[in-house]
């Protein structure tokens, strides 16, 4: 049994239709088509979304803590990663003027 889309099918209007629609948008000066300048400058809407990108990105490790340190932060609330890591910071800021 083959499973059906639950997409709706989109119908595109054929050449004469969209003439009549680009032509009755013109008339609309509140509904006026994009200029070719416009819609090069639009960007996909994927790439607006989500938090922006950090010039300091951050590298993915695996690491084990004793299940105090991870209590103690996680107690702290949201945001408990980016203060152990602040805390990591301060640390090796230390560290980098004692040597």
């Amino acid at each position: 049994m083959s499973k059906t889309s639950k997409k709706p099918a989109i119908a595109m209007p054929s050449v004469e239709e969209d003439r009549k629609i680009t032509a009755a948008a013109k008339e609309d000066p509140d509904a006026q088509p994009l200029t070719a300048k416009q819609l090069k400058s639009m960007a996909p809407i994927q790439k607006l979304r989500g938090r922006p990108k950090s010039p300091n990105k951050k590298q993915l490790v695996s690491v084990r803590y004793s299940r105090e340190v991870l209590d103690f932060f996680k107690s702290t609330g949201e945001g408990w990663q980016s203060r152990m890591d602040s805390v990591l910071r301060r640390y090796v800021a230390r560290r980098s003027k004692d040597a």
